[in-house]
């Protein structure tokens, strides 16, 4: 590897005891012990508006959309979990993509997110574990140019499957959520070689 693998993991929840917080942290166990640079994330210390294009002609966009896209530009990839909403994902996270998407003069457009790599996974209360809004978000992520690995994870029934120490219960669902991110990590030192 010519250089430092740096992948952001971050949640589409805002929720201090979310499960998907606590999801992406074991994919990201699995990114780190691959070589990756991990930063987490918590979209809960990002406040913004919701986006409003009045808004940002009046006051630009704002100071945490400005730093949201400085880390995912210098970052190579992204592990996301985002919970699902009324069979969507997070309106958190849509919030963030728009606002971070949005472009600035004398900048290639969709400068964060083209051509960088994502992993996905979500877990919900649900049977289904979150997938609905996963297909939502990979058709999202994929229109702004961002590669997205097919492999995904989803929990379902996440209310009796987390840990009190954050970890699953369901231990083949825990060493896919790990190898979910050391893949991750696998594909952008290949890409990057």
């Amino acid at each position: 590897m010519s250089k430092k693998i740096r992948i952001l993991a971050f949640a589409g929840s805002a929720r201090n005891d979310s499960w998907n917080k606590k999801l992406v942290r074991i994919a990201a166990e699995g990114a780190r012990a691959a070589g990756a640079e991990v930063t987490d994330l918590d979209l809960a210390d990002y406040p913004m508006p919701i986006y409003d294009g009045d808004l940002e002609v009046t006051e630009g966009q704002p100071d945490n959309a400005k730093r949201l896209k400085t880390l995912m530009i210098n970052s190579h990839g992204f592990l996301i979990a985002s919970p699902e909403y009324n069979s969507g994902y997070s309106p958190l996270l849509k919030n963030t993509i728009d606002w971070v998407s949005r472009p600035v003069p004398e900048e290639p457009n969709l400068l964060a997110f083209a051509g960088k790599v994502t992993a996905l996974m979500s877990a919900s209360p649900g049977a289904l574990g979150g997938l609905r809004g996963l297909a939502q978000l990979r058709q999202v992520l994929s229109n702004i140019q961002v590669l997205v690995l097919p492999g995904q994870v989803t929990v379902p029934l996440a209310q009796n499957l987390f840990k009190k120490n954050g970890y699953l219960g369901d231990e083949k669902k825990q060493k896919e959520t790990i190898e979910l991110g050391t893949t991750l990590a696998h594909v952008l030192r290949k890409l990057d070689s």
